[in-house]
């Protein structure tokens, strides 16, 4: 007896594991084909609550997997690239989105599972393009995911013939909020709300005693079904820690979800089991349960979304009651970044774009420290130059942060070819972006020790660097609508304005060389005019260089669409 619980035991986390790496590959092969289609939809269709709600159960329908869809909202909402109650649409959606697993599983296939199995590794085997290699994966997966379902069944039908096994489902059955404790420990242990909704469905499909009957039935198992739903909001919950306030409420809207529902559906579990089965397939109970417990999961993600759709404004309400602003969030440290956090490592589409977005915001910075450094030069203004230097530590900070953030993003292997090859383009903007930073300063030390030199520029070279400022500041104000929209027209307009850089650099160096000749400067301010002329050069290229990055990768990827909406 002891043996046979030991091999029963076995049997089923066996069977969990299969199902479990089945789903987890499944979602990954499933993201390198259509991750980045998936970011254009959720930047696409979040205008307001419905098409957010449509949004989050698109791309977790497709990604098949309901906890990257909201951890990516959260990684969003913390970013800034989705507002509060954008995100929380797209939670109510991806709930909806994750009961396509279990309408999935509910689909007797066992007599093509090992064909699913083999065709599916033969295209990855042999294929030689990426993407085909990664639709063989995900064919792979899904016979490993169906493969893990079989087994969990056949170990658990001894179960139905153990007394003491029926006598303690009959108990669960019976008390409901005993079902959906256990529904949520389940849960909470495994982190999958579909695998636990997997076994369930498989072992309502147990013949009980009377060889007919489902060994838990529908009103039993739906109880367990509405913890399940509570138990995956853990994920999310875990998931915001550490990260910004809206992304915490964005946890929480999940929870008050799936909770909420629960609380309001547990009173009406016989009238909802019978409208379950009346839109249902009919036949004997153990053939057509799996398909009712879907079906009972779908039923109780769409009304609940039904219901919260018009209370969106109250969903906020509550939740930034819970968890309500300080005064530390509005001081944000200036040498932290500004959108990456952690937790989307595993979904390298949407970690790309929140890198493309740290690094236009780097830019912007960069940008605010053109103007300082405008101010010092031709003004002497030295709280300028102090601002500038200051700035300067500050990015540098960033920057390692920054490349960390993305030399982490290579060793995870979620990243297709395409994707590693855009991640190295954009560490070299990153780079240029940096020495934008790095040139200001350079200008900014040397004003600083004219200044204690006091040494002074003719007014004909102030009018002049002024005029080399002005183009050099209209081109990084324009590498920031480059990197943030993906403009290729912005781009353009870029590479044309270096060739202006390049060419006043080269007037204007030979008209100081004039003035030097009449005695009207002074061999000493003459390394210092210079010198400012080559750093904005130096900025101007590196302007360029990002232009052409955009200009180069657009030939490989879709315009990525800014997530956020205003």
């Amino acid at each position: 007896m002891g043996n046979e619980i030991v091999q029963t035991l076995f049997g089923l986390l066996g069977g969990l594991a299969i199902f479990l790496f089945g789903m987890n590959m499944m979602s990954e092969g499933l993201q390198k084909v259509a991750g980045e289609k998936m970011r254009n939809i959720l930047g696409l269709l979040t205008r307001n609550a419905v098409t957010g709600v449509i949004a989050g159960a698109i791309v977790t329908a497709v990604l098949q997997s309901s906890s990257a869809t909201t951890v990516m909202a959260i990684g969003f909402v913390s970013a800034g690239l989705l507002k509060l109650p954008q995100a929380i649409s797209i939670i109510f959606g991806a709930n909806i989105g994750t009961t396509m697993t279990a309408q999935l599983i509910a689909f007797k296939i066992s007599d093509y599972i090992w064909p699913i199995i083999f065709i599916g590794f033969v295209i990855y085997f042999f294929a030689k393009k990426e993407n085909i290699k990664y639709i063989g994966e995900t064919i792979f997966a899904f016979g490993l995911l169906f493969l893990g379902i079989d087994t969990m069944g056949d170990v658990m039908k001894p179960l139905a013939s153990s007394p003491v096994f029926v006598s303690m489902i009959q108990q669960v059955s019976g008390i409901p909020v005993l079902g959906v404790l256990v529904g949520t420990l389940m849960t909470v242990v495994v982190q999958s709300s579909s695998a636990t909704i997997a076994v369930l469905q498989n072992f309502a499909s147990t013949a009980g005693p009377d060889g007919v009957s489902s060994i838990i039935g529908l009103e039993g198992a739906i109880p367990i079904l509405f913890g399940d739903n509570i138990g995956t909001t853990i994920t999310a919950l875990l998931a915001c820690i550490g990260q910004s306030k809206n992304a915490q409420r964005t946890a929480l809207s999940h929870s008050i979800f799936n909770i909420s529902g629960s609380l309001l559906f547990i009173w009406f579990i016989p009238q909802f089991a019978a409208f379950v089965q009346m839109i249902s397939p009919t036949g004997a109970e153990i053939d057509v349960i799996s398909r009712q417990i879907a079906n009972a999961h779908t039923t109780f993600n769409l009304t609940n979304t039904l219901i919260w759709i018009p209370l969106l404004p109250l969903m906020v309400k509550i939740v930034t009651t819970l968890i309500p602003d300080t005064a530390e969030d509005f001081d944000m440290p200036k040498n932290e970044l500004r959108y990456i956090r952690d937790g989307l490592q595993d979904q390298p589409e949407f970690a790309l774009h929140l890198v493309m977005q740290e690094i236009s915001g780097v830019n912007e910075r960069a940008s605010e420290m053109l103007l300082n450094t405008r101010k010092t030069v031709l003004h002497d203004d030295m709280e300028a130059n102090a601002n500038v230097l200051a700035m300067e530590n500050d990015l540098d900070e960033v920057q390692e942060k920054l490349v960390r953030y993305m030399s982490s993003l290579f060793t995870t292997g979620y990243m297709n070819e395409v994707q590693s090859v855009r991640l190295a383009g954009l560490m070299e903007v990153s780079s240029n972006v940096e020495r934008i930073s790095d040139s200001c300063a350079s200008i900014a030390h040397k004003i600083k020790s004219k200044v204690e030199k006091q040494q002074n520029f003719s007014n004909m070279a102030l009018e002049e660097l002024s005029e080399s400022f002005e183009l050099v500041e209209s081109m990084v104000d324009k590498v920031t609508d480059v990197l943030k929209n993906n403009d290729a027209n912005a781009a353009v307009r870029v590479l044309e304005m270096e060739n202006q850089v390049n060419q006043l650099e080269h007037r204007l160096r030979k008209k100081h060389l004039g003035r030097l000749n009449e005695g009207v400067c002074t061999p000493e301010m003459t390394v210092v005019y210079t010198e400012i002329l080559h750093n904005l050069e130096r900025i101007g290229d590196c302007c360029a260089h990002i232009a052409v990055f955009v200009l180069e990768h657009q030939k490989d990827t879709a315009a990525p669409k800014a997530a956020v909406v205003q």
